[in-house]
């Protein structure tokens, strides 16, 4: 989503209100804020080219598309309604010459809305899911399943007693609607997903041969691995500092949210800081630590007393497990 929070030592600041992305409009007037090439404090003016703008049909993501000149320094500015809401933020642009060429987009106002409260109490963002596996539909695959249409979004798989499952959804049912908006693509039905808020239910209109359903299907969190273990992070006790990452040591219960790795010990790297010495170790989230210059490490206390250990310069070689597969990182301390 490229949307970070950030937080402000400071009260009593002024600020603006989030406008409503749906009430957004084809044409609708607004203003762009920003510091185009280091000129602080500047404002352009333009329409609302597409609400919903796929610059990618492969990713999940919709952008408000303007013509508003936007440049190299507006991308974090908001872009503002008339009626001074912030209906979005200012991302990037597409241009053969690398100025504005009044392609400009930003960030929709509902995406920050959905962002902020998740960042805000857990540093994270869990996005929402009903239970069910989709994929898109091609005409090879609507003949051989005799299906009612040859295009749009096929459901292949039930989360068992998921709340898809539990709603009444089917296998082999072909999504044609969320919330009342037509579903055409794969990207499209995950776009609509991202954006509800987690706890509330959907509108989803299905095709079960000829019969057209109306099912309202609660959306919950989806937490792969990672977002279960970030959830047990402390900052504080699961800091190392020299590797700039969030640690937990592997024990029994973290041991079944990873399953299947080669050696069930070390310290696994939760989350990276930003920023931290972890831009230059090249180590990543899911990365296992096993040892540090051939010393077994087991706890993240002991990872981070070998590590205080070494003097600037010292040559250091973790032993790192990462896909399954065991490899060694090797660089100098600072």
């Amino acid at each position: 989503m490229d949307i970070a929070l950030l937080k402000i030592d400071a009260t009593g600041l002024p600020t603006l209100s989030l406008g409503d992305y749906n009430r957004l409009r084809q044409g609708q007037l607004v203003l762009a804020f920003g510091s185009p090439e280091g000129l602080e404090n500047s404002v352009t003016m333009g329409v609302i080219s597409s609400v919903a703008r796929q610059t990618n049909p492969k990713r999940p993501m919709v952008y408000i598309q303007t013509d508003a000149p936007i440049n190299s320094g507006n991308s974090g500015g908001p872009l503002v309604d008339v009626d001074g809401n912030v209906v979005g933020i200012n991302t990037f642009i597409l241009t053969q010459g690398g100025g504005s060429e009044g392609l400009g987009f930003a960030i929709p106002s509902a995406m920050i809305k959905f962002a902020y409260p998740q960042l805000k109490a857990q540093g994270h963002v869990h996005r929402g899911r009903i239970g069910a596996a989709v994929q898109a539909i091609t005409p090879a695959l609507a003949a051989g399943l005799e299906l009612p249409r040859d295009h749009g979004v096929l459901v292949t798989d039930l989360m068992p007693d998921g709340p898809a499952e539990s709603a009444g959804m089917k296998i082999r049912d072909v999504v044609v609607a969320l919330d009342g908006v037509s579903i055409a693509t794969l990207p499209q039905f995950q776009t609509l997903l991202i954006l509800r808020t987690l706890g509330e239910s959907v509108k989803v209109d299905v095709l079960r041969g000829s019969e057209r359903l109306t099912l309202q299907i609660p959306v919950i969190p989806q937490k792969d691995e990672l977002d279960q273990m970030v959830d047990l992070v402390d900052a504080e006790k699961n800091m190392i500092p020299k590797l700039g990452i969030l640690g937990l040591q592997i024990d029994e219960k973290l041991s079944k949210m990873v399953p299947g790795i080669r050696i069930a010990s070390g310290v696994i790297v939760a989350a990276l800081i930003a920023p931290g010495a972890h831009q230059e170790i090249g180590l990543l989230p899911g990365d296992i630590i096993h040892s540090i210059n051939r010393l077994p490490i087991l706890t993240v206390e002991a990872l981070r007393s070998a590590l205080e250990g070494l003097k600037p310069g010292s040559p250091v070689v973790l032993q790192v497990e990462r896909g399954r597969q065991l490899q060694y990182v090797a660089f100098e301390m600072e």
